[in-house]
């Protein structure tokens, strides 16, 4: 059994959604984790079931307290989407987690995929209120998808999934485009330690080459865990072997 509500989270007056799930045991504490989507490749769809908070359910039910929120400009947030803002909503995310008195202030957890894997090497690097951060097809950079020869090709598939709402957004493409490369998570891999960290990444995948995960792996610091998935794709969450790795991983990381 398990209790679930909805969450409003608040970063840069940005309303964010999300859903948080707790265990039903009220008397004690428990790790949390924060989920962290990458970036949306179809448009939102409300009546969509499944996704993260099945996942952050899943979580719940092996003993966190599980947090899934929309990055702005995803879902029914606010917002334009922006890396380097991403990271505000996640210093958010981890705000709140921090404010729950069911949480183990000294056990929380980040487990990103793709572009919010990146934001999650971020914030550990940085917040030293991160405990262990697990990912699933971090890239290395975004130089596959922040060229400048790219930015308005790139930028009108952003408004046709609805992740960019406004049309005087970005006000400046150049700073907008910077705020990929900022948050490279080469940059940061190191900084981790000592905290865990945990990489999984499918060798078939398409939108960010496997070679991302060796380069990063050979950064980072200790301690750190490496999966490569036989015949996986980018879509890690959807592949069981990946959750089951991150999930079984992050049990042990907390216990």
């Amino acid at each position: 059994m398990m209790r679930h509500s909805a969450v409003i989270l608040c970063a840069d007056e940005m309303m964010l959604s999300g859903e948080v799930f707790l265990p039903e045991e009220c008397n004690r504490i428990y790790p949390a984790v924060c989920l962290c989507h990458g970036i949306p490749a179809v448009p939102y769809n409300p009546g969509e079931q499944g996704g993260y908070p099945e996942l952050a359910a899943r979580f719940c039910r092996v003993g966190f307290v599980a947090l899934a929120f929309n990055f702005r400009g995803c879902g029914p947030s606010q917002g334009n989407i922006d890396m380097l803002d991403w990271t505000h909503d996640l210093a958010a995310a981890i705000d709140f987690l921090a404010m729950l008195p069911e949480v183990d202030k000294n056990r929380i957890c980040l487990l990103g995929s793709s572009g919010g894997a990146a934001v999650c090497v971020y914030a550990a690097a940085k917040d030293k209120r991160v405990y262990a951060v697990a990912t699933l097809a971090c890239p290395a950079r975004f130089d596959f998808m922040a060229g400048g020869q790219t930015a308005d090709s790139l930028i009108s598939r952003f408004r046709d999934i609805g992740i960019i709402k406004d049309a005087d957004f970005p006000p400046s493409v150049e700073k907008w485009l910077d705020g990929f490369k900022t948050i490279a998570p080469i940059e940061y891999i190191d900084k981790i330690t000592p905290k865990p960290l945990l990489l999984v990444h499918g060798d078939q995948d398409d939108v960010v080459p496997v070679a991302h995960a060796g380069k990063l792996f050979e950064k980072a610091g200790q301690p750190k865990d490496l999966a490569i998935l036989p015949g996986a794709g980018h879509r890690l969450r959807q592949d069981q072997r990946a959750i089951d790795a991150a999930t079984q991983w992050l049990i042990k990381a907390v216990a």
